[in-house]
């Protein structure tokens, strides 16, 4: 029918109209081949124009730039197909931007586009628009074709020169890799630690990023297990490469850290001790090395953050028992000597933080430091003008006040935290005393020319370069080692292990070398109970009474509860053999025990097996040894003598020792030397002072 056909004609009407709407022009078709995502990328401007727009309040709703003459051409045009020539023009001006890259390079480097990234504004080879389809066609398909084969995913834009120029750097304009601080495998490497990676094997690099894991996670609480770990990585490599790298990975660490934080230089001195105990001394003396030179070099830089860190680092070496305080002295002398603003305040860290502890271990040192800081304060108050501003500032007021607190025993020692006791006591179970340094000066750590085991205070190899008088040492030290095997056999030292105790007791140059000697022993089993009788078998053979040992053994029962008890069953022996003792040796047995009951390394209990209450069983020679050991204790002064009769006073199981003890100084003390009556009434009073009040 007639309306049937007018309705099927309107459709089609319709349709064509439809049809036509959507067709798009040529240009529109190209700028959909250069961008795919045009119309998500056009509405996204419109949207963001509009919001700024909005906020800028600008007339009619519309950002415009400046006029480039162009915008009568697109009069026409929708608002996305304007955007779309933004977008052109601006893809223009980067490819003339990457063209004037490209010929800084060179004529034949090609310019590629990231894998994965859609063909958009990044693409930098242009397709001429006059071209015929069939050629853009071709064209646009192996461009599609190289970016799929070609691409690389980890730039957005690289250049990649050709193989006669691989390893000429970019010009000054592109931003490279290597500005980044990046290696070729596309890892970041900290600017300090660049020079170091160049040289390094791949598996010390591995190594090196395994101990920078692990002193990262280094505290209080977990420093043992750290510590093991680390030990276990320093044996897997040589120790030469091992020393170097960890000690360059923790000085980093350290005097990098928090400002001021003694905590932190706490933790790593504990790590240092911990790991010399653990793999030798070499390793904490390198590092001391690696410390000395770092702190000079930051010294020159006025770097005051990393200076104190270093100077809290060396100070806790000290108090942990890495070095002995003659390093830290040297270091104080040496900083004295100059005392600028930063001298005063690196010694004003060293006196706080361990000041007390090097005041206690060598007075005759912190004299001779302060001395040589009064001499070069003279020198300053002679000078004129900035001298004295130098010494009317208050850091130098605090600086002496600090000094003259230490110097009269003002200042209080600082107390250990519970972690520091804790760690104290695990680094005591590692022999943290075997590898103490000693000897060792400020500039010898500076020395470029140290050779052999430069550390040790008796490297005769490394102290002198004549092969003569190192034969004549070594000579001079095998005959008196001789000498001393022979003495030992004279004294009936009949074990391997007694003539060895004997010949570290005898050779020692001081109590302290020989107490070091002894640990280093390491005598297998119980035979390192040997070491109380051969010492005290040593103190009764001398012709005059040698303070020496006693200085020794009380130094032995400090560091080893088992020493004392050792101590205590050697005496009671020999007092079992009082009646057939010759009466020089009776009397070096009472002045030893009067000298340990006066340092309180025992008390007047290990008397309790004499029998007091028994004249059958008091010999005179026995009455004669007991009244030669009470004469030497009161010969101490009264709040010496207080204190260790009151020790006795407040244990109720030690009642018949005091009665005995009484009867026997009033009957055979006093009525011979009246001189200690006075004596004997303030041990009386202490002996009932129930109350255990010492003075």
């Amino acid at each position: 029918s007639e309306e049937d056909h007018d309705a099927n004609e309107s459709k089609i009407a319709k349709a064509k109209k439809d049809l036509k709407r959507t067709s798009k022009t040529k240009f529109e078709e190209y700028l959909e081949m250069e961008m795919p995502n045009s119309d998500m990328l056009a509405q996204e401007d419109l949207e963001l124009e509009k919001k700024l727009a909005k906020k800028l309040k600008v007339k009619g709703g519309k950002l415009r730039g400046d006029d480039d003459g162009l915008n009568i051409l697109f009069e026409g045009f929708s608002d996305e197909e304007a955007v779309n020539h933004s977008s052109s023009k601006k893809r223009k001006k980067k490819k003339s931007v990457q063209q004037a890259i490209k010929d800084d390079i060179g004529d034949d480097s090609t310019i590629e586009a990231s894998e994965g990234e859609e063909y958009s504004e990044t693409t930098v080879v242009e397709i001429p628009v006059n071209a015929p389809s069939q050629k853009r066609r071709k064209k646009r398909k192996s461009l599609l074709q190289g970016q799929e084969s070609d691409m690389v995913g980890e730039t957005a834009l690289s250049v990649t020169p050709h193989s006669e120029c691989h390893n000429a750097e970019v010009a000054s304009g592109e931003i490279s890799t290597k500005a980044l601080g990046m290696e070729s495998s596309g890892k970041y490497v900290a600017p300090h630690l660049r020079s170091q990676t160049k040289n390094e094997s791949e598996e010390q690099t591995r190594m090196r990023r395994r101990v920078r894991g692990l002193l990262n996670r280094l505290s209080e609480s977990n420093v043992e297990s750290i510590t093991g770990e680390m030990a276990t990585i320093f044996r897997s490599v040589s120790r030469s490469v091992s020393s170097q790298i960890i000690s360059q990975e923790v000085l980093a660490s350290c005097y990098n850290g928090p400002r001021g934080n003694e905590q932190h230089a706490a933790v790593f001195a504990a790590f240092i001790a911990g790991m010399a105990s653990l793999v030798g001394v070499d390793f904490s003396a390198k590092l001391m090395a690696l410390l000395a030179k770092i702190f000079e070099e930051e010294y020159l830089k006025e770097d005051n953050l990393s200076l104190r860190n270093l100077t809290l680092l060396l100070s806790y070496l000290c108090i942990f028992g890495v070095c002995s305080c003659d390093l830290i002295y040297d270091f104080l002398i040496m900083l004295s000597k100059r005392l600028t603003e930063i001298d005063v305040s690196t010694i004003l860290t060293v006196l706080q933080c361990c000041g007390m502890k090097i005041r206690g271990d060598d007075p005759v040192a912190m004299k001779n430091f302060i001395l040589c800081v009064q001499n070069r304060v003279n020198e300053l108050k002679a000078l004129s003008g900035d001298g004295e501003a130098k010494i009317n500032g208050k850091r130098m007021e605090f600086m002496l006040e600090t000094i003259c607190d230490i110097k009269n025993n003002k200042k209080k020692p600082k107390e250990d935290t519970v972690q520091h006791t804790r760690i104290k006591k695990w680094l005591q179970k590692l022999r943290v005393e075997d590898i103490l340094i000693r000897g060792l000066k400020w500039s010898k750590l500076l020395d470029p020319d140290k050779k052999g085991q430069w550390w040790l205070p008796g490297d005769i190899a490394s102290a002198t370069d004549n092969v003569e008088e190192v034969a004549n040492s070594i000579d001079k030290e095998a005959l008196e080692a001789q000498k001393m095997l022979e003495l030992a056999a004279a004294q009936r030292m009949n074990t391997d292990a007694r003539r060895a105790i004997f010949c570290v007791i005898m050779s020692g140059e001081d109590y302290i070398d020989a107490f070091e000697k002894l640990l280093r022993l390491d005598l297998p089993g119980k035979q390192d109970r040997d070491i109380m009788r051969v010492l005290v078998e040593c103190c009764l053979q001398e012709k005059v009474f040698n303070k020496y040992y006693t200085v020794l053994a009380a130094k032995l029962c400090e560091h080893e509860k088992n020493h004392k008890f050792t101590l205590q069953y050697c005496l009671w022996d020999h007092f079992k053999e009082l009646d057939s003792m010759p009466l020089l040796r009776s009397m070096h047995l009472a002045k030893f025990m009067a000298e340990m009951v006066a340092s309180f390394t025992l008390s007047l209990a290990v008397l309790k097996t004499v029998e007091w209450s028994d004249p059958q069983m008091l010999s005179p020679k026995k009455i004669m040894h007991f009244r030669m050991l009470f004469e030497a204790i009161f010969e101490y002064p009264d709040k010496v003598i207080w204190n260790m009769f009151t020790r006795i006073a407040v244990t109720p199981e030690l009642e018949t020792l005091r009665q005995g003890m009484e009867f026997f100084i009033k009957e055979y003390v006093v009525k011979t030397n009246k001189k200690v009556n006075d004596k004997f009434k303030l041990a009386k009073k202490a002996l009932n002072n129930t109350e255990g009040v010492l003075m």
